[in-house]
């Protein structure tokens, strides 16, 4: 598996590092597409965006990573969950400290630090949300409509039944097919969404 966060989209997204082809092992490239982070592939070094979840320049540009269902949440409403969990130690053996933010404030702000090429103003630029894509549809649920909404929310989208669950307290937000497993979701900032898909669906609060 590829585990990887953007801190500039709000992305925490898991892929099958098996999916674009075997014995692929990845790490971040420093470098940025749509103000998303590019992984790298140690094996050939093509770049790939995260929330586009393709290779974008090297030998396997145009091949795509399978995402993985994935949960975004507060280590509270995770811990209550998974009391048995276990977590990456901060203890490194450098120096480097893990309570300080380097994007203090960013997720309040309207202002990006790197530009896009499709802007939406009908939310704030990091409302979040949780979005997903059904063959060639991809539809967005706002966290500010999903809390006027009651939960469980039951939609159909592209001939699929699927189910979006929403906590208030913790903001979290997954989506369920009709067998009731967690299907691939990804949560990001509104902007980061809609820049990768201008043609998004919206879901909104009747």
């Amino acid at each position: 598996m590829v585990v990887s966060f953007c801190p500039l989209c709000g992305t925490g997204m898991i892929f099958d590092a098996d999916s674009g082809e075997r014995g692929l092992t990845f790490g971040v490239s420093g470098l940025l597409y749509q103000s998303d982070m590019l992984l790298y592939d140690r094996q050939t070094e093509s770049l790939w965006s995260q929330i586009k979840s393709e290779a974008v320049t090297g030998r396997l540009i145009g091949r795509k990573l399978k995402l993985l269902p994935s949960t975004q949440t507060t280590w509270g409403a995770w811990k209550k969950k998974h009391p048995n969990t276990l977590v990456l130690t901060t203890e490194t053996g450098y120096s480097r400290s893990y309570d300080q933010d380097p994007y203090e404030g960013y997720s309040k702000t309207k202002k990006l630090f790197f530009s896009v090429t499709h802007q939406s103003h009908e939310y704030h630029p990091k409302e979040q949300i949780i979005g997903i894509q059904v063959g060639n549809i991809y539809k967005a649920w706002p966290f500010i409509e999903l809390a006027r909404t009651k939960s469980p929310l039951n939609q159909s989208i592209n001939g699929r039944s699927l189910k979006i669950e929403f906590d208030k307290n913790s903001r979290t937000a997954t989506v369920f097919n009709e067998s009731g497993k967690e299907y691939p979701s990804v949560v990001a900032f509104w902007f980061a969404w809609y820049t990768f898909h201008p043609e998004t669906q919206i879901y909104k609060a009747k």
